[in-house]
Parts: structure tokens; sequence; C-alpha cells
């Protein structure tokens, strides 16, 4: 089969190449399914339903999306947006691709090598890679200008050469670009019309635009965002359980990965912080190398991606079963805090006051513990200098252009995570040095209030010394269904 394959490719020319397979997959089997290089209805037909470009993303949801930020863009404007670059671990290994948000957004393309032009006259114009024999060889096949009109359901789709040729003419005409700085590509940054708009100062972000687009969700993003709490919050319980026979910080990052995947996650929404003990103090520890030594805390924050979709949440305990008084004390300070904050989101209200709320409180606690000799802020962020929390969606800090201080709205997802970090040098009673603690939850803010989305795995100090001591042996089905009823 693959000698019949290399003779056919060599001796037939590039653009003979694609109908010649076609064909040849054609007498394979009577049911000829073109590969557009990403899952769709046909291809994957247990993934997508009919009319989805993306799983669980219909192609009348996407439309609309475009439809929304041409209202926003200001007449006579056009948007920009490559596709995200692919990034080379080595010379000939790229790293896993993971495509551009805002890309993802509007287009449902998840390939590299693609930039998509929005405009009020041309609607959706997508510019393609053209495909190329040695990549199909090596790589597989890729999305061209057929699947952007009858997948992606584009407007007008050209092949990248054309780019040069055509997009000059749409800049010309028009009076404001915004584009994706994050993405920008010499492809289009060093056409001379491109440079005249940024001469006359008429160039700017689209992200603006892009993160108000993105940052209050649809039901069908709100049920993908909910499916990714529920793959992490299982993941990392089978973890907990998993940490007191196998205290080690990269096995419980590998396990918490297994599990997601096992799931359907296709991948981590970042590399895992499993930080054990003085680790924990390092608010993005991201080594995870080291033993977990007897007696010391676990602070894993962990997140997955599900079809673009990512989840974020992160729990501390003690592997061996039992808090330590002083690390119970600091625990449940947190803790509350937690609980206090998540009480706090509603429509209305904002990360900030939430934020500056949480200060207040830790503040307070800290002082009476010890831990804090003053009030003054520097001494606290030593203790804390992160916020109460981020808003979450297709990134992890999602919506970065959207303020602190915007009122939230029903369909906005955060995330509330207080904590304490103590350096082994801090000044402080010897009893709490070393210590690393964070408790963050997914809250979806509702009409009425919030809704956790993570609520499934236990946050209290007895749930989770009952789980660890109680059912980390004989781990079967029977057992897992157990124990999901008793921390549900």
């Amino acid at each position: 089969m693959h000698c019949v394959l290399r003779k056919l490719t060599n001796s037939i020319s590039r653009s003979q190449f694609r109908t010649k397979i076609v064909g040849f997959r054609s007498y394979c089997s009577n049911k000829v399914v073109v590969d557009i290089g990403q899952p769709t209805p046909a291809s994957h037909p247990k993934l997508l339903k009919d009319g989805e470009i993306t799983p669980g993303i219909s192609s009348d949801k996407y439309i609309e999306r475009r439809k929304k930020l041409l209202d926003l863009l200001p007449d006579k404007s056009l948007a920009i947006i490559a596709a995200a670059p692919v990034k080379m671990m080595t010379d000939v290994v790229p790293y896993t691709f993971r495509q551009d948000a805002d890309y993802l957004y509007i287009t449902g393309c998840q390939q590299p090598g693609g930039v998509a032009v929005l405009g009020h006259d041309i609607g959706l114009c997508m510019f393609m890679p053209e495909v190329k024999l040695y990549d199909v060889t090596w790589q597989g096949q890729i999305a061209g200008v057929e699947a952007a009109l009858d997948t992606f359901k584009a407007d007008k789709a050209y092949p990248m050469r054309k780019l040069r040729e055509i997009l000059p003419d749409m800049l010309r005409g028009s009076s404001k670009l915004f584009h994706n700085t994050q993405t920008a590509t010499s492809t289009y940054t060093e056409l001379e019309a491109f440079q005249k708009l940024v001469y006359c100062n008429n160039v700017r972000d689209l992200s603006v635009y892009t993160h108000q687009l993105r940052w209050i969700k649809s039901p069908a993003e709100l049920k993908l965002m909910k499916e990714a709490a529920s793959i992490a919050c299982q993941a990392l319980l089978l973890t907990m359980l998993h940490s007191k026979t196998y205290p080690f910080e990269g096995m419980l990052a590998a396990k918490v990965e297994y599990e997601c995947r096992m799931r359907g996650a296709q991948r981590m929404g970042f590399n895992p912080v499993v930080g054990g003990g003085p680790n924990a103090s390092v608010i993005h520890y991201s080594r995870n190398d080291q033993k977990i030594k007897q007696g010391d805390l676990v602070l894993m924050d962990v997140g997955c991606e599900l079809h673009g979709y990512v989840s974020d949440l992160t729990r501390t305990w003690p592997p061996c079963g039992s808090f330590s008084s002083s690390q119970e004390e600091l625990y449940e300070l947190i803790l509350e805090t937690n609980k206090r904050c998540v009480e706090l989101c509603k429509p209305g209200a904002s990360i900030r006051e939430i934020h500056n709320y949480s200060v207040d409180m830790l503040q307070k606690g800290f002082k009476e513990i010890g831990l804090l000799k003053n009030g003054g802020s520097s001494s606290y962020h030593k203790l804390n200098p992160t916020s109460i929390g981020h808003y979450l969606g297709m990134d992890i800090h999602d919506c970065s252009m959207v303020s602190f201080d915007a009122p939230l709205k029903p369909g906005v997802v955060i995330t509330i995570e207080p904590g304490v970090y103590i350096p082994s040098s801090y000044n402080c009673p010897e009893r709490y040095r070393g210590i690393g603690i964070r408790i963050e939850d997914e809250v979806l803010i509702t009409e009425t209030g919030y809704e956790v989305l993570t609520a499934s795995i236990p946050k209290e100090v007895k749930q989770i010394e009952s789980l660890l001591n109680n059912f980390c042996n004989g781990m079967g089905v029977e057992n897992q269904n157990n124990m999901r009823a008793t921390f549900s």
C-alpha cells in the first residue's frame, strides 16, 4: 500500500494530487470523507453534530459572532486576524499547535497559516495556506480555500499567494484598520497600504472588540466550560487519592493530565502547578520535580482545555491525610475568604471590588495569627501579591482588555482564588514558614447570583481528611461512585 501511494504521488503534479487521492480513497470505500485537517461532522460524527464547525458551536453561531463584531467596528473599517504561528521546539520538531483564541472564535479554523479579513462590504474573507505535497506527506491534509467556503462558511476565500494582490485594495478602501497584534505577521504588515495606515495613526488593536464579545459566554460556550470544569474536578479528585501512595510532584502532574485526557480533554490549560511544602509558596511553580515530605501540604493548580474552552481550579491538601494545627489555621482563613468572596459574585459586582474585600479580610486574619505586624500593603503583598481572580474562557487569563472594574454580567465566568504564600525565610512564627495555600474555584455569574462550576471537588478540612483516609485504598468503580455521592 505504501509503495502504491509513493509511486502515485511521485508521478502526478501537485494540482492533480488531491483529485487522485480522493479518487483512490473512493476506490477503497463507498463513502468518501474529505480530510480538511480538523474534525468535521462527516469525519467525526460522534464528536460533532451536523451544522457544527467545532464541537458544540454551530456555523450559525460563528456567523452571528462575525455580525456582532462588524456591528462594533466603525464604518469603513477593516479587521485582520491572523492564525497563531507554529512554534518550534527544535529545528524540525514543532510544539503542539494551539490556535489563537480570537482567530478560532471568529473562523472556527483550528489550523495555522491563515489570515482572516472582516469588513462591512466583504463579510468574512479568508486567505488560506495552499496544500503542498511535501507537507501532506509528512503532516497530513490542511484546510484550504474549499474548506474556508464550505466548512467555515466564509463569504470569500483565496489562496495565500493572492493576499498581496487582493488585500491592498481592501486596505486602501478603509479609513481604520483593527488587527490582532499578538499574531500579526509580515505577510500583511509589510504591505505598503498597511504601512500608510500606520503612518496616519489609523491602526488599532482588535482585541478591544473581540474580548468584549468573548467576555459574555453563550449557552453553548457555557456547556463546554462546565464540561471542562467537570473533567478537571474528576481528574484532580483522583489525583488527590493518588497522592497518599505516590507523594511526588511529577507523578501527580502526570496523573492529573492522564485523567483529563482520558475524559476527552485535548490538552492541559497550562503546565500543572504541583508545589509540595515550601514549593507551594512559589505562585506559578512548575518544576514539579520534588518528593512531598511527610506532613507537608501540596498545592495543585490545574486546568484542562476542551474544544477551545478551559478550566482552572486549585486545591491544597496534606497527602499524609491530616492537617497540622498551623496548616489548618491558615487553611481555614483562606477557605473562609474563598467562600465569602464567592458569595459576593453577582451581576453588578466587579473583580476589583471582590479583590479589595479579600485584601481587607486576609489582612485582618494575618494580623490576628501573627503573620502581619503592621497593616502596610507592602508587607501584605509579600504574603499574597495576586489578584482574587481573573476572567476565564478560551484563554486561562481571558479577555485581558476588559477591566477588572467592569460590572459583572450574567454569562461571565471568573475565578475566585485567595491564597497565602509564606517563604521559608519570612520573618514570622516558625510554624507558618514555608507554607503555601490557595483555594480556587470557577464561578459563573447568573441572573440571580452565581454558580460554582467546581463545587464537586471537596475543600472543607473534614471532607479532605475523610477523602484521603477512607477512600484511598481499593478504588474500584463502586468505591468511586460512593465517593462521588459522598462529596456531591
